[in-house]
Formats: C-alpha cells, structure tokens, sequence
C-alpha cells in the first residue's frame, strides 16, 4: 500500500492509501477532515494505468479524490 495525503479545493483535508488491484488498476481508500473534525471517508477504483509512473499514478489518485469528495458536498 502507498499512503497518500493532500487537501481539497473545498478546504478539507484527506489522508489515505492505494494498492494495485492488478497491473493496470488501483483501488485507494480516503479519510476526510476540516479542522481535525473527521468529516467522512470516500473509496474509489482506477483503471487504465498500464505503463503510468508512480507519479501519474499518484497524481491520478489525487485527481480521483477531489473528484469524489467535491462532487459529493
């Protein structure tokens, strides 16, 4: 598992983790906070990495998570 952490255009932050599920998908877990007040906790699935580095995957995975999380307020 890789950690991950980083905080939303809506001021939130998050720390979480991604594991590949095989070579071309990661699933990746996120606890959301404002304030240090836990606010929730989003799950998410990517596919389509084949041959990303590890910095598009983790850019991928951030990408995915303000996704979610904004979305979603």
């Amino acid at each position: 598992m890789t950690s991950i952490s980083g905080k939303t255009t809506n001021g939130f932050t998050y720390e979480g983790d991604y594991e590949y599920a095989n070579s071309d998908r990661v699933r990746w877990t996120a606890i959301f906070r404002r304030s240090g007040v836990f606010f929730g906790m989003r799950h998410g699935r990517i596919n389509e990495l084949n041959g990303a580095t590890t910095g598009e995957v983790n850019e991928a995975v951030q990408d995915d998570i303000e996704l979610v999380w904004v979305q979603a307020r």
